[in-house]
């Protein structure tokens, strides 16, 4: 007789169940949707999720999948994985396994994984390159890899009105630093490029944008995620004794543009890669 565990009811008010309901950031939401469109679904397959934070892919493919596929979760960050720890107490997964380790260590045996996913992951790796490299190791013969990247480009209206601000305070030699900034992030091309270098073959790359909207640019600098992703990043491109000055005058200049738009609506490309490692009669 089958056990039909999924009929009991699940309790919102009981212990863990809030920690563990908000899923994900809503800037990575629309990234692992596209990835979620694209990635093959299979109740016998090893999927590895690199650079999984607190799971909502490493979940959401255990779930979609079922018990008998095996989902290995990888991350260096110990908080966010005891967080995934305790959303698969909570919702009796027993499908996944995690390991808080660098993606650019040894992760899984040779050519043992059926695919290999990873959200944003490759904006974050500080070796990119070898993280790939190990990706292709450990997957098999017609084995897939499926990620998903911001481009250059993104916030490009935020970014127009950070250059005139710096412009306009005198601070032309912060330019150079800001368009350094600007330029570190990904394109087609390079993500392409370093897919293949790892010896990936490319099979489809889709690209869409979506907006994040905000009432006015205080709002915007004082987001939760907007502090936490961006803005030390943002903080290091600027003069130290011109920080204060220089931030409530970017501040102010926001504001005018989302006055004059009625609000602060900033552009953030999505691109979706898709790979394949050949096998052996395709080398």
């Amino acid at each position: 007789m089958p056990e039909f565990a999924y009929l009991q009811q699940i309790d919102v008010d009981g212990k863990g169940f809030a920690d563990c309901y908000d899923e994900l950031p809503l800037w990575s939401a629309p990234f692992a949707l596209q990835l979620l469109e694209k990635v093959p679904l299979s109740p016998r397959k090893t999927y590895v999720d690199v650079g999984a934070g607190t799971g909502f892919l490493s979940v959401e493919l255990a779930e979609r999948c079922g018990p008998e596929a095996t989902i290995v979760a990888v991350d260096p960050w110990r908080a966010a994985m005891d967080r995934l720890a305790g959303k698969l107490e909570v919702r009796k997964l027993r499908n996944i396994r995690l390991l808080v380790q660098d993606a650019a260590l040894e992760m899984m045996p040779p050519s043992s994984v059926d695919v290999v996913v990873s959200n944003l992951g490759i904006n974050n790796f500080e070796d990119p390159a070898r993280v790939l490299e190990n990706c292709f190791r450990m997957t098999k013969e017609g084995g897939q890899i499926i990620l998903t990247t911001n481009l250059r480009g993104h916030m490009a209206e935020f970014y127009e009105i950070f250059r005139a601000t710096l412009v306009s305070l005198g601070q032309d030699d912060r330019i150079n630093e800001l368009d350094e900034h600007i330029a570190h992030r990904s394109t087609i091309k390079s993500v392409s490029d370093l897919t293949s270098r790892a010896g990936f073959i490319i099979t489809d790359t889709t690209t869409s944008t979506f907006k994040m909207r905000f009432a006015d640019g205080s709002a915007f600098l004082r987001h939760s995620f907007i502090r936490m992703a961006f803005l030390p990043a943002w903080i290091r491109i600027l003069r130290p004794t011109l920080l204060l000055d220089t931030l409530a005058a970017l501040e102010t200049n926001l504001n005018l543009s989302a006055a004059n738009e009625h609000e602060l609506a900033l552009t953030i490309p999505i691109a979706c890669l898709c790979a394949t490692k050949p096998v052996a009669a395709q080398i």
